[in-house]
């Protein structure tokens, strides 16, 4: 079966499809987490491949397998050589993705550094906590990296990696993936271009989604920020990084708001037990029963790699729903994440920015609002309207237009792949310029965040030091 983008076009310009009279190659065998089909636009940037540049996986978890599932489908540009995953399951079925031997297959990241040079790049989708050590260690061998977000949860270790970045010289990619989601950079090109006049100040949510919080950040993985990271580094970077850049301004100031509110013991209601496997009184009626999310609606399941038998699911999903934390109460977990969360952020120019990262929302996608001196933007990622006040006229742009309604991936509005495609041009030409979220462009994003915590426990606001 053919593989290249070559191909693609072939068979899409023999059948016509076309978007807004523009071509977009699209993949008729590469498919999202959703099972949704994708489509790569062109660059003019990118150049024809001698060989596919060479990467090793550390973390084959949901994320290193979004951006790894990249090689499967263009094998010409993206080789994964090597695996390193210490749940036996993960490694065994991504080496058999990939096509990886035994002697490139390791436990622990740190056994991949033992080993010589083999690739030319590493892709690091290991926890938050596990981001700083590999990344150091990549650079001093001489690998390019593609780092997932955050950085890392510590300010220094932060900018150590970026002083790492530029003595040696390696491509650094930052998993900012909505700067490369049409969307967005549709979103910033209105903005930049002066379509309604000087920005004056910008609101922004993301709505995690209720059941969304609770798998991830009440019961899942970053539940608790001090083993983890602070879910404002964790799920909303994303979101203070595509603030900064659609608005090309400095931040200087910023002051937060935030705490748990809901999903403590105190709250737990009546006949409610330690797990939803327990005869809890009230798992008909939750809302975040475990039973229901996972086990009657199929929904999440990924973390508990199933079986591939599907007659055997269900038992393993109850399996793991009485022995994990994902089959505990909401109410009764050791989470201290907050539940909501409220920044007010002071930009060069006098420009003001707010973002709300809200739980308790019955749908996710982003919410921004532009107010500008001579117009106003409203959007949710499915589509966005802009307002001008000049002429008394509006336009909505469609995400179909845009390129994005076919293959959301997680709320990034197809970001993921193109950050891949870029990341690869990149390493290959070495040429970090090809790239928008380089860890130079992406660290404001992640200061602003150690900043909002310090204001939200301290109660004051604070400078943002560059």
């Amino acid at each position: 079966m053919a593989s290249s983008r070559w191909s693609r076009r072939n068979i899409l310009k023999a059948f016509g499809i076309t978007v807004g009279g523009t071509f977009f190659p699209f993949s008729l065998w590469g498919k999202n987490e959703t099972g949704e089909h994708l489509i790569l636009p062109d660059n003019p940037l990118h150049r024809p491949l001698a060989k596919p540049v060479t990467a090793i996986t550390l973390g084959a978890g949901a994320r290193g397998n979004v951006y790894g599932d990249y090689a499967v489908e263009y094998p010409d540009q993206l080789d994964i050589v090597g695996v390193a995953e210490p749940i036996a399951i993960r490694n065994e079925r991504y080496a058999k993705k990939h096509a990886i031997p035994d002697a490139n297959r390791f436990q622990t990241w740190e056994d991949v550094f033992k080993k010589p040079k083999f690739a030319d790049a590493v892709i690091i989708s290991t926890p938050d906590q596990l981001h700083y050590g590999p990344c150091m260690a990549a650079l001093k061998m001489g690998y390019n990296v593609l780092l997932e977000k955050p950085i890392s949860p510590s300010e220094k270790e932060c900018r150590d990696i970026l002083e790492l970045t530029k003595k040696t010289g390696k491509v650094v990619a930052v998993c900012h993936v909505l700067r490369y989601a049409p969307y967005f950079i549709k979103l910033r090109e209105l903005m930049q271009s002066g379509a309604i006049g000087e920005i004056i100040s910008l609101q922004h949510m993301e709505p995690i989604e209720h059941t969304h919080m609770a798998h991830s950040y009440v019961r899942g993985n970053w539940h608790n920020s001090a083993t983890t990271t602070p879910i404002l580094l964790a799920k909303s970077c994303h979101d203070l990084d595509i603030i900064k850049w659609m608005l090309g301004k400095e931040s200087q100031s910023i002051q937060a708001f935030g705490d748990l509110r809901w999903f403590h013991k105190e709250n737990a209601p009546a006949g409610s037990t330690a797990r939803c496997t327990d005869g809890c009184a009230v798992e008909s009626t939750c809302p975040y029963s475990a039973l229901k999310i996972y086990y009657r609606k199929r929904q999440r399941t990924y973390v508990f790699d199933l079986p591939e038998d599907k007659d055997k699911q269900g038992d393993a999903i109850l399996d793991f729903l009485k022995t994990t934390d994902y089959g505990r109460c909401v109410y009764r977990m050791d989470n201290d994440q907050c539940d909501h969360y409220t920044t007010n952020i002071l930009f060069k120019d006098n420009i003001t920015a707010s973002f709300n990262m809200e739980a308790f929302t019955p749908w996710g996608g982003r919410r921004t609002r532009v107010m500008g001196s001579m117009g106003f933007i409203e959007g949710d990622m499915s589509k966005f309207t802009i307002y001008d006040f000049r002429t008394d006229q509006s336009k909505t742009y469609e995400s179909k237009v845009l390129d994005v309604a076919n293959y959301k991936n997680e709320g990034h509005g197809g970001g993921d792949w193109r950050l891949v495609a870029d990341w690869i041009q990149a390493v290959a030409q070495q040429n970090p310029n090809l790239l928008t979220s380089t860890i130079d462009a992406s660290i404001e994003s992640h200061i602003m965040c150690f900043m909002a915590e310090e204001s939200r426990a301290n109660k004051k606001v604070m400078d943002i030091r560059m």
